[in-house]
């Protein structure tokens, strides 16, 4: 079957100086952790519309965060410094959106389709409008997860499948597959990868499976557990933020995200911290920016109806 449907080229987007820096760019998935400065008035708790259903967020140098919808595929834009915010893109009766990031360069926003399709979209965060869609694997069978940009592709997780997915960010191109080998274990009957952020120097990408932390090499994919120190686990991971040499584990139903110490080439991560809060609702992903982590509460395994209403909070990095 095809591997992808043709995108626009972002050239469009980019002048051509433009696009060859974004060539060389170690992705967004960097957790822009924007420096602008917080006002006293900026909210810590960011309501999206009832029965949402969030999984994932996405924060760029601008105070504006996005959330993507598990019920339909929307896409909610919400505003930092007020809290207030609307449906960019309104997505479509039985599509999902699990993970997205955003592209600073140019403004585009990558989605995981989650169950629903196995495909990735592209979407204009200016605009509201669908740019691309890319069929990465079989339509049924593969949960297309969480999303991290590094160099020139944006790398999506399969959590039924010991593969990643590197959809082109330059334009027009085939989908590159990442076959996952090493040291990584596959789960027979659920969940293996699942969130995945880039590593500091570049070459690497890190995923969250089953309480464990892999480093899979672009140039082969032979992946290597990382050495946990601190804790023996990180049960419940999700969604990943790396800012520097920081990484932020979202453990969804444990309702904390644990802070990690990474070295320089990610061979190890030791436990430094835990955040926790009483608004904590089943988090799934984490997004920072101005000195708050915000994290979105997908309310995962509760109870929901049209009329549930969903939030993601702030707390203090």
């Amino acid at each position: 079957m095809p591997r992808n449907q043709p995108a626009p080229t972002r050239r469009s987007f980019l002048g051509g100086a433009a696009l060859a820096t974004l060539a060389l760019t170690a992705g967004a998935g960097t957790a822009n952790a924007s420096s602008a400065p917080r006002t006293s008035s900026s909210p810590t708790e960011i309501p999206l519309p009832n029965g949402f259903l969030p999984e994932g967020i996405a924060i760029g140098a601008q105070p504006y965060a996005y959330f993507g919808s598990r019920a339909n595929g929307a896409v909610y834009r919400a505003d930092l410094r007020t809290g207030e915010g609307a449906v960019l893109y309104a997505g479509a009766t039985g599509t999902i959106t699990n993970g997205l990031k955003l592209d600073d360069q140019d403004g585009l926003l990558y989605l995981s389709s989650g169950s629903a399709g196995g495909a990735a979209r592209v979407v204009d965060s200016r605009t509201g409008s669908l740019v691309a869609t890319y069929q990465l694997t079989d339509p049924t069978g593969h949960f297309i997860n969480d999303v991290a940009l590094l160099g020139d592709r944006a790398w999506f997780t399969d959590s039924y499948g010991a593969v990643l997915y590197g959809v082109p960010r330059g334009g027009t191109g085939a989908v590159r597959e990442l076959p996952i080998g090493g040291a990584w274990v596959q789960s027979a009957t659920g969940i293996s990868a699942n969130g995945i952020v880039d590593t500091p120097d570049g070459k690497a990408l890190i995923v969250v499976n089953g309480g464990k932390l892999y480093n899979v090499p672009l140039a082969t994919g032979t992946a290597t557990e990382i050495t946990l120190s601190g804790t023996t686990a990180l049960t419940n991971g999700d969604g990943l933020l790396r800012i520097n040499h920081t990484l932020y584990v979202v453990q969804n139903r444990l309702n904390q995200v644990s802070v990690l110490t990474l070295d320089a080439k990610a061979t190890t991560a030791t436990l430094t911290r835990t955040i926790t809060d009483p608004r904590f609702n089943i988090p799934t992903t984490a997004a920072a920016f101005g000195g708050l982590l915000y994290v979105a509460n997908a309310q995962l395994g509760l109870p929901t109806t049209p009329d549930t209403p969903f939030n993601a909070v702030a707390v203090a990095l």
